[in-house]
């Protein structure tokens, strides 16, 4: 073969060869022969799939590192190659049918996995890395499985070079976070995803020595590096980062200060904080709303930022800027004892020209405080119309607020929001909830779903919502989809008699067998 081959130089002259004709290419002989044309061929696609390029024979690389992980069972590696080949479940006309997508289930895979500690067959590492490619919400779970392989051939192929970009770079692994001199001399001389990389697992291990190892060379690093590097602290993020944040106040970068400002003002105790109190006291009160008349020295150095965007007030944004950074435990002396849902519940002077200002910077402070009582206040009631509502209209800021509530908390709130509004603006909520929905707040879902094929709807007014169900749905509500799918007008789609009752009972077995299907898939990953 190697003979054979000779004619053809590279992967384009064997398409030009086999579009021309070998018999036009040199006139016969062996090289332009048909099969001296397929023997090439052949040749070039297993050095593509190698991921070399044709060259000179040279030394072969050195061979992977030895991943211990166990890989899955034969039925779930069958399961994740059919996962990775990517077929989906697409109808005809457009329409996706009721046969599951499985592309939307190789996440779930990837996760659960990893959940186990497997590694990745050796023989789909190549499929694992192009889909991580193809899709980056995939990346760090399939990177995760493909381990160390997976790095050894990223170095091999240019197309999968993004692997090597979250840590390991193309020097192997991390050293140990014991390994003083290890980590110090990758700390000074890696690359710069190496050195987040290694600032994220010390900072794991050992927070106060990443945080000392980050003022090692902090007045060299560049103000873009810098921000990355003290966006990694909010892992972790203690007292005992105070020195550090409070003398990043000083940085000669702005984003740099407000990210440091931010950071202390998560921490009630800090000195900025204080600081933030004092100035926000002075300006809300039970008296009513007074925002600073200027922004001065001291308030940029703590973060504040001095200019607002378009269309907003200056005063408006530095009252909300100076409410959000001021410790939540402050109110409640101010207002007279008053705890926060009373607060929240009183008016606001002068007309409540201020309210939304004022309500909104509440609940930036406590997402960002992670403070489950101000976050219930500022909720109120599911029932509630969101308009009507204590703290914030906003379904973006709710479902930020219900994320710093315990998970069954959240997974009810969210369940009685539904029951009393549906599912029209339910789509942001059900995000935060934690997989799989089950007990109140899945029955909640499928109840949601048949009254709306009962009242008429078109399964497609709530595709986001049946996007989330097939990967978030518990696989045991699937009975009671089952009862909705037959209750459903088994009528062909557009005729007078089916409308949209086919379209929904399509979409009720599309959304059981994906659940069938996840049930099986994770019992398939389950050690024997």
């Amino acid at each position: 073969m190697g003979k054979r081959d000779e004619g053809y130089g590279d992967w384009e002259e064997l398409v030009a060869a086999a579009l021309l004709g070998t018999g036009r290419r040199r006139g016969g002989g062996p090289a332009g022969s048909p099969q001296a044309l397929l023997d090439a061929a052949a040749v070039h696609t297993v050095r593509r799939r190698a991921g070399l390029r044709p060259a000179e024979a040279g030394p072969l690389p050195d061979p992977a590192t030895r991943d211990p992980r166990p890989v899955p069972p034969a039925a779930a590696r069958q399961r994740l190659a059919q996962l990775l080949a990517g077929r989906t479940g697409a109808g005809s006309g457009g329409r996706r049918g009721a046969a599951p997508d499985l592309t939307e289930l190789l996440p779930q895979w990837l996760a659960a996995a990893g959940r186990h500690g497997y590694r990745s067959p050796a023989a789909l590492v190549p499929a694992l890395l192009d889909a991580a490619r193809a899709r980056t919400d995939l990346r760090p779970q399939a990177l995760a499985l493909a381990g160390a392989r997976g790095r050894w051939l990223a170095r091999l192929n240019p197309d999968w070079r993004f692997a090597l970009r979250g840590g390991t770079g193309g020097a192997g692994e991390l050293p140990d976070v014991t390994d003083r001199s290890g980590v110090e001399r990758l700390w000074q001389e890696g690359l710069f995803a190496e050195r987040v990389a290694l600032l994220g697992t010390v900072r794991a291990h050992d927070a106060a020595a990443a945080t000392h190892l980050l003022a090692t060379t902090w007045a060299t690093e560049r103000a873009e590096d810098r921000l990355m590097f003290l966006d990694s602290l909010r892992a972790g993020l203690s007292d005992g980062d105070e020195p550090f944040l409070e003398a990043a106040l000083g940085d000669r970068s702005r984003n740099v200060r407000a990210t440091a400002a931010e950071l202390l003002s998560a921490l009630p105790g800090s000195a900025l904080a204080g600081r933030m109190a004092e100035r926000a006291l002075a300006c809300v009160g039970p008296e009513g709303v007074n925002p600073p008349a200027a922004c001065d020295t001291g308030m940029l150095r703590d973060g504040v930022i001095r200019t607002p965007p378009a269309g907003r007030g200056e005063r408006a944004w530095w009252l909300g800027q100076l409410v959000e950074s001021a410790p939540l435990s402050c109110w409640p002396e101010r207002f007279g004892g008053l705890d926060p849902a009373e607060i929240v519940a009183l008016p606001v002077a002068e007309g409540d020209s201020w309210r939304e200002e004022l309500h909104a910077a509440w609940c930036r402070a406590a997402v960002r405080q992670r403070d489950a009582r101000w976050s219930r206040a500022l909720l109120g009631e599911p029932s509630a119309p969101p308009a009507a509502g204590p703290g914030t209209a906003s379904l973006a800021e709710r479902a930020k607020l219900l994320e710093t509530l315990p998970d069954g908390e959240r997974a009810e709130w969210v369940a009685r929001f539904i029951r009393a509004h549906g599912l029209s603006e339910a789509f942001q909520l059900l995000g935060v909830c934690v997989v799989p929905w089950a007990g109140e707040l899945g029955r909640a879902v499928v109840d949601a779903l048949d009254c709306a094929r009962e009242a008429g709807s078109y399964p497609w007014s709530f595709s986001g919502v049946m996007g989330l169900a097939e990967r978030c749905l518990d696989p045991a509500e699937a009975g009671r989809l089952e009862a909705a799918a037959v209750g459903a007008d088994a009528g062909e789609p557009g005729d007078a008699a089916g409308g949209a009752a086919a379209y929904w009972a399509e979409a009720f077995q599309r959304l059981v067998a994906t659940l069938r299907l996840r049930e099986t898939m994770l019992a398939e990953l389950t050690p024997a």
